[in-house]
């Protein structure tokens, strides 16, 4: 379970990190990203690593950062 989790996690903030890198680099694959990110997030919420708010609200911290971008 722990090693799961730990795994989870890993891949969650990777995600994150690929999609803010993406956005400050202009990348043209910025939104598909940020899609996968999100996907994360919500599975992340789903299993309960983290509170659905959190994710929400990480959610859209990285939404308005591509709206900004574009």
């Amino acid at each position: 379970k722990t090693a799961r989790n730990k795994a989870t996690n890993s891949a969650l903030k990777t995600a994150i990190k690929k999609a803010n890198a993406a956005i400050e680099a202009n990348d043209a694959a910025k939104a598909e990203a940020v899609k996968v990110a999100v996907k994360k997030l919500d599975q992340a919420a789903a299993k309960g690593l983290l509170h659905k708010n959190n994710a929400a609200h990480k959610k859209s911290q990285l939404v308005n950062k591509l709206n900004k971008a574009n």
